[in-house]
């Protein structure tokens, strides 16, 4: 297949400084990527999807980068991630799905470095000893047939482990005039830490010890 053709493509970043209660020490920083494609499926049934995987495989990594990059922080400050699809009207809700792979690698690519994670803890006091990597977690992603201008609740988690309940969260992004039926959007999310005053228990980040994706 040749190379996807990018039409727009958009970053939101946001500081979170207050929700009630005292504010955070250190705001929480959350923000999107979204690039729009033509989609070369739309308008028709192809059985065989898969070179439009391995065409969006390095259109992953260049957004990745793009978004770790406007939110300015070190790989080692991520902690939440997640993933989505908007597939215009005339495509069909598989292609959105098609994204799973390329998404979720790109960012496990960027931010799994042990030694970037390392570096990024060293010397505070919330360091988790034995770590033997980062984002080996799974990217958590939604996906929907859409009209121009929808809106799509992206969902996140921590990069290391699923069940660490402080790090459940969504973040909404729209593209406004986009996905075009013959258009699919296909969007990256990265956060800095949990959610502003997280306290419904459970598994704690720096309690996290199989170091198996999950806990």
């Amino acid at each position: 297949m040749e190379a996807l053709e990018i039409r727009r493509q958009l970053i939101q970043v946001e500081d979170i400084v207050h929700e009630f209660g005292p504010p955070p020490p250190v705001p929480l920083r959350r923000g999107a990527i979204a690039a729009v494609l033509r989609n070369p499926y739309a308008g028709r049934f192809e059985p065989d999807i898969l070179p439009m995987m391995e065409a969006l495989n390095p259109i992953g990594l260049v957004m990745a980068r793009d978004l770790l990059a406007a939110l300015g922080v070190p790989a080692g400050a991520i902690e939440g991630y997640g993933k989505g699809a908007l597939v215009g009207e005339a495509g069909e809700l598989e292609h959105g799905a098609l994204w799973h792979v390329p998404g979720g690698y790109a960012m496990r690519e960027l931010l799994g470095s042990r030694t970037s994670r390392n570096a990024y803890l060293a010397g505070q006091d919330n360091a988790v000893k034995g770590e033997p990597g980062n984002a080996l977690a799974i990217v958590p992603s939604t996906k929907k047939v859409a009209g121009p201008g929808a809106t799509l609740d992206i969902p996140l988690t921590h990069i290391n482990a699923s069940y660490v309940r402080s790090h459940f969260d969504a973040f909404e992004m729209r593209v406004p005039g986009a996905p075009a039926a013959d258009e699919l959007v296909v969007i990256l999310v990265m956060s800095t830490g949990p959610r502003v005053h997280a306290r419904v228990g459970g598994l704690q980040a720096a309690d996290i010890s199989r170091w198996d994706g999950l806990r």
